[in-house]
């Protein structure tokens, strides 16, 4: 998530009512049986329908009771909610993507709702790398609503090419792929896996996939994981991998230049990224692209990724908390699930879980440490900073990851 400032959240305090806020963008309460929902427009353009059913039942479960959605932009909700807040006011029911939560988890912006974990469909099972992300200190503060994963966009036609017949079901066998890629496709410059040398959401998923971590709580302290031997052969792992797969720069990052840039250049056989990036693979290479899971180091296994997505929360200063907890339970109900499932996203349990690409890479998933300051971690540029010391040779393995280590722990133990 960028750095937002959150100031405002200095100043929430919990009230008996709602306050009507007076800054652009506030809520005003119609009346005492009325509760407002702040959804992003994808919701908006993406299931409406939904939406609207879940109103429907909502309200005849509750007589009287009015729901007011209020459609939101990913632009600038944070900066109107932290204006609603120091007012006071603000929603009821409010969506954030998950790496949005933590902060303000920390702030005390949002109702505990561990009471209610058990009465919400599938918790038992919800998806390991969206529910982290609700989680602070113990406690559930926000509710998976849906996801999006990470997956592996491919050139059939190179594929068969090459003579690969069948995709690859080890990250071994990935890389034998990609040598083959490699000897049919010579021209300069050529990936037969692009991969941004400094993309830590990929490289992390080599560290969990061998069982390491990125940091952990003990005794109430962060301890740094990155230079456990778990970590440290997933870290191997990964500059191996690039090594042999990818002639991207070792210092680049996933934005510049967008691997699907690269790929509809034609200077990519594969790269690996959100499944949305199919969207842009160019007129030229669309009917030839298609996409599976990555497999990790163990044959038969996906390697887990980073999962993308939304979480549902009751702000500290609704009046009608336990109105807003229900609608949340009709709006993440099974059958809500599945109509956001058929629309292509991800539900929120593994039990929902199809067939597609998409949601077979999600089965195996992992979330950044919930910890107040993990966006000074991210802004710091550490995990990045520790991968191009690795792939360039500056440091290695082990020193690059004790010293980013150590620099995480330091970063997340800050008051």
């Amino acid at each position: 998530m960028k750095r937002r400032s959150i100031a405002a959240l200095l100043l929430v305090t919990v009230v008996a009512a709602a306050v009507a806020a007076t800054t652009s963008g506030a809520t005003k309460k119609a009346n005492a049986s009325s509760i407002t929902v702040w959804l992003q427009t994808d919701a908006q353009s993406g299931w409406a329908d939904l939406v609207a059913s879940v109103n429907q039942k909502f309200q005849s479960d509750h007589p009287g009771t009015t729901v007011n959605i209020q459609y939101q932009g990913w632009g600038d909700h944070l900066q109107k909610f932290d204006a609603t807040l120091a007012g006071g006011g603000g929603p009821d029911v409010i969506e954030m993507g998950n790496t949005e939560m933590t902060k303000y988890m920390a702030a005390g912006a949002f109702a505990d709702l561990s009471s209610s974990k058990s009465g919400f469909d599938n918790s038992g099972s919800w998806l390991k790398g969206l529910a982290a992300s609700g989680v602070y200190k113990g406690k559930t503060y926000g509710v998976p609503y849906y996801a999006g994963s990470r997956v592996v966009t491919y050139r059939s036609d190179l594929f068969k090419k090459a003579g690969i017949s069948k995709l690859p079901t080890s990250t071994a066998a990935y890389t034998a792929d990609a040598k083959k890629l490699m000897a049919k496709n010579g021209k300069k410059g050529f990936s037969p896996i692009y991969i941004a040398g400094t993309d830590w959401y990929f490289g992390m998923s080599f560290v969990f996939d061998y069982g390491g971590g990125i940091a952990t709580q003990v005794s109430g302290k962060w301890k740094g994981l990155l230079a456990s031997p778990k970590s440290i052969a997933g870290l191997t792992a990964y500059k191996n991998f690039f090594a042999a797969t990818s002639r991207a720069s070792k210092t680049t990052d996933e934005t510049h230049p967008n691997p699907y840039d690269v790929y509809a250049q034609g200077q990519a056989a594969s790269m690996i990224g959100p499944s949305w990036f199919s969207c842009c693979v160019g007129a030229k290479y669309k009917g030839s692209t298609a996409q599976f899971v990555m497999p990790g180091h163990v044959a038969g296994t996906s390697m887990p990724g980073f999962l993308g997505g939304s979480d549902l929360a009751v702000p500290i200063t609704s009046s009608q908390k336990a109105l807003a907890t229900d609608w949340i339970k009709d709006f993440t109900s099974t059958s809500s699930e599945k109509t956001l499932q058929a629309k292509g996203n991800i539900p929120n349990a593994t039990n929902l879980l199809g067939s597609t690409v998409n949601e077979r890479a999600a089965s195996r998933s992992w979330f950044v440490p919930t910890a107040k300051h993990w966006v000074d971690v991210e802004n710091g540029n550490i995990l990045r900073n520790m991968l191009a010391q690795i792939l360039t040779g500056k440091l290695s393995v082990k020193q690059a990851a004790q010293s980013a280590s150590d620099n995480i722990a330091s970063v997340l133990n800050q008051p």
